[in-house]
């Protein structure tokens, strides 16, 4: 008997586990990169399974190694740990107890799966294949993020292939979806303050008015899509905040400026960053305004190996069955777990977590978002046996 065979067992037997767990994970969130009591939580869980577990020396991150009996491959598999800064609104039993944080991404559910899986492949070496190298990762939500600290520890030295996957509400529970090649963008945040001269709102050729410096540029902020980037390569250019001035009579001396870019391709990514500049100078100078700016650079986009996301949506359509299986569209949104796929080939897909019926509706980073948490079922058969299918 093979190991997939002891595959379906093992979830109906684990899955009131892996319930508690997440639960007990979102009633007890942590923020990115102070995620230390989730950490020795999930390590105590791990090593009642018999695991042996290596801590990060950089993060709070874990790794684990299972090896089997027999020859094979590393199968890299990755889950996220932290939570957000958001006010839990449910009215649940297993609503966050820590005031202002909470899980509204669905990794206490990523991490309830992974925790899950090891316990499958703890009790089944002896069939095993290869080594199953598992990742429990930090600070996935906040840049520059807990994945690249890892991966420069060498959590990915040997590994042949690397999974994750992503509980997704806005797909409907039972579906499963990726791409091959561009999935998730690369995201970089902008931070600007224009500073011109204040004075009476009676007397403007007084001043250096900032609200017109900063409508002006944000205007032109619309031309780089429209007419500097190719039209065959998707871009946002969003303006999300936007503060000048506080009385109806007074010229605004300063004005702040945040917004987000969001690419797929590096040449486009640093056209946009060199555009973006140079209309920020240029207008401050038509103007006589002067002006900091700050780009922060978050993760490259989420690029999936061809081969490895064949195989997922192949085994999906066994698995799950094909009339569940969706070929997904780029979404403009991030994850980290782009460092991984720039070391590894690997997939990262996303499971249906979505129903009405136990109003997981909300979307991602809501404060009253919630799974189906059947979802952990889905994910659990599409690690293990995509794993076990790329071990053949």
């Amino acid at each position: 008997m093979n190991i997939i065979a002891h595959l379906e067992p093992h979830i109906e037997n684990i899955y009131e586990k892996a319930v508690h767990w997440r639960r007990y994970l979102h009633e007890n969130p942590e923020l990115s990169f102070q995620e230390t009591k989730t950490s020795a939580w999930i390590q105590k869980k791990l090593e009642e399974m018999g695991c042996h577990v290596q801590r990060c020396t950089q993060s709070n991150g874990l790794i684990v190694s299972i090896v089997g009996a027999h020859n094979g491959p590393t199968v890299a598999l990755r889950a996220d740990m932290d939570g957000l800064p958001i006010q839990d609104e449910k009215t649940v039993a297993y609503a966050s107890k820590v005031p202002n944080v909470m899980h509204a991404c669905g990794h206490d559910g990523h991490t309830a799966t992974l925790l899950a899986i090891a316990e499958f492949y703890t009790q089944h070496t002896d069939k095993l294949k290869g080594e199953r190298r598992l990742l429990f990762q930090p600070a996935e939500e906040v840049a520059p993020g807990g994945a690249a600290p890892m991966i420069a520890e060498g959590v990915l030295r040997g590994v042949d292939v690397v999974y994750g996957v992503h509980l997704w509400t806005p797909l409907p529970y039972g579906k499963v979806s990726t791409r091959a090649g561009n999935f998730m963008s690369a995201v970089d945040d902008f931070y600007i303050d224009i500073q011109g001269l204040g004075g009476h709102g009676g007397m403007p050729h007084d001043t250096v008015d900032t609200i017109v410096v900063g409508t002006q540029f944000v205007q032109s902020l619309q031309t780089i899509v429209s007419r500097s980037v190719n039209p065959m390569n998707p871009a946002v250019v969003t303006v999300g905040s936007f503060q000048a001035g506080h009385a109806n009579n007074i010229i605004a001396e300063r004005c702040g400026i945040k917004g987000t870019i969001r690419t797929f391709d590096e040449p486009t990514r640093a056209l946009i960053h060199d555009k973006l500049e140079n209309i920020l100078m240029t207008t401050c100078n038509m103007y006589g305004a002067t002006y900091s700016y700050n780009l922060k650079k978050g993760y490259p986009s989420v690029i999936n190996d061809e081969t490895e996301a064949n195989r997922v949506l192949s085994v999906a359509r066994e698995v799950i069955g094909a009339d569940n299986v969706i070929v997904a569209e780029p979404i403009m949104i991030a994850e980290d777990f782009s460092y991984y796929l720039k070391e590894v080939p690997g997939c990262f897909m996303f499971v249906g977590a979505g129903n009405e019926e136990c109003q997981a509706t909300y979307a991602h980073h809501h404060a009253k978002f919630d799974i189906d948490e059947r979802a952990m079922k889905h994910a659990i058969r599409m690690l293990v046996h995509v794993a076990e299918q790329y071990a053949q």
